[in-house]
């Protein structure tokens, strides 16, 4: 098959832009061809930039002429969006339908459904939007950067394409990353047959740790919604406190760095390269995610799985559906600190349950998070989405693609 990769990069590199050089990489080493465009939010530079992007992120026109000439001359299968927000817009799935070429688009975040595309305001969960023609009550908070013009715009994006169906016309796929997420966009009105799930993975495989370094571990961007301050408040609670290593930074670092300084029990590492993240869960007791929204698709999660590392966990959202609780990790009640302390207790206190997390949590990496069962996975969505264009698909598809290349082995 040839793909071209759509993705727009946000200025703080993040999970999304890890999952599209995982994914193009695998692909690649399979033997597919694989094009990737990306645009980088780096490039808006001054106000005049920040306002054409405004104008421009319902339709631009730029970028649609750039899409025309790239399936021209790739002549794709397939095109695979992870993110059009905001400099490619949604031109990209119009110029992909006036082509005959089927469109995935993966929903790595709540976009399609929020401003803001987190479902989150005010420290709580916000579904205000969701299902609205008009997004108006994003626009009244202002949701998107606390910037009324900018939510303005993402809501008009929104909403135009919203009356024009793009989402049901322009789209042969939607990938969600996990159960809950589909059950959001079905009710927030994306077509329901379209939407599948299919969650990140880890490679290469990090393998499994030994678990000794007696400390938890907190890997993420310190900030308010990813639950750092749950976390800290926890952590004060404890009489007997284990260690607590947190690496990350982020706009609440003097926060973290308050804490580690008036609490020995707490190292902060400040941000760490992906080597270094896996040596850290190789070596911890449990990986602590206390967010107070609903994630995407945490994938710190499937990488302490990988490494069998038992993880606490908000009972919130997709993490509810990742973490079974008592089995490879512990959940606690969202935003509750008393909750998550006593989650803390509990692994420390039975070594012998934690053991037995992990091997459910490895065994769970093994099933669901390894890149065989991802590319089987990414295959069968694009024969899905081909079968929207059979008379495209006749034209570019190779002996190589298909039900024989899903049963190919991973080098």
């Amino acid at each position: 098959m040839r793909i071209l990769f759509v993705h727009n990069r946000y200025r703080q590199p993040g999970g999304e832009d890890v999952v599209v050089q995982a994914e193009s990489a695998l692909l690649a080493r399979m033997g597919h061809e694989i094009e990737i465009w990306q645009e980088s939010n780096a490039s808006i530079v001054g106000i005049a930039d920040a306002c054409k992007t405004g104008l421009d992120c319902a339709y631009s026109f730029h970028h649609a002429r750039e899409a025309r000439e790239r399936i021209q001359r790739f002549h794709p299968d397939v095109v695979h969006v992870h993110n059009f927000f905001p400099r490619i817009s949604p031109s990209i799935h119009m110029a992909c339908h006036r082509a005959g070429v089927p469109v995935v688009q993966t929903l790595h975040n709540f976009r399609l459904l929020c401003p803001k595309a987190t479902l989150y305001r005010s420290g709580g969960v916000c579904e205000n939007c969701c299902g609205r023609a008009l997004p108006w009550p994003g626009v009244l908070h202002r949701c998107y950067r606390e910037n009324s013009a900018a939510t303005l715009a993402v809501a008009g994006m929104l909403s135009v394409h919203r009356a024009l169906g793009t989402w049901g016309r322009c789209v042969s796929r939607y990938v969600a990353l996990t159960e809950f997420a589909r059950s959001k966009f079905i009710a927030g009105g994306l077509p329901a047959e379209r939407i599948v799930v299919k969650p990140n993975f880890v490679d290469p495989d990090p393998e499994v740790g030994s678990g000794d370094g007696e400390f938890a571990l907190f890997v993420g961007r310190l900030t308010e919604e990813k639950g750092i301050g749950v976390l800290l408040s926890a952590w004060r609670l404890l009489a007997e406190k284990p260690k607590l290593r947190i690496i990350g930074d982020g706009p609440l670092a003097a926060l973290v760095a308050d804490a580690a300084a008036s609490d020995t029990s707490i190292g902060w590492l400040g941000a760490r390269g992906r080597d270094e993240v896996r040596q850290s869960m190789r070596e911890a007791t449990a990986l602590i995610v206390p967010s107070t929204w609903y994630e995407g698709f945490p994938l710190v999660i499937a990488e302490a799985f990988a490494a069998g590392l038992p993880v606490i966990a908000s009972r919130l959202g997709a993490m509810e559906e990742l973490v079974a609780d008592g089995v490879t990790g512990r959940l606690f009640a969202a935003g509750d600190p008393h909750r998550l302390a006593s989650a803390v207790r509990w692994i420390f206190w039975h070594p012998e349950e934690r053991k037995a997390m992990r091997l459910q949590a490895r065994a769970e990496y093994e099933h669901k998070y390894t890149a065989a069962a991802n590319y089987a996975r990414m295959l069968a969505i694009y024969e899905d989405a081909l079968k929207c264009f059979p008379a495209q698909a006749r034209l570019s598809r190779t002996p190589a693609s298909g039900a024989h290349a899903i049963g190919q082995t991973l080098p």
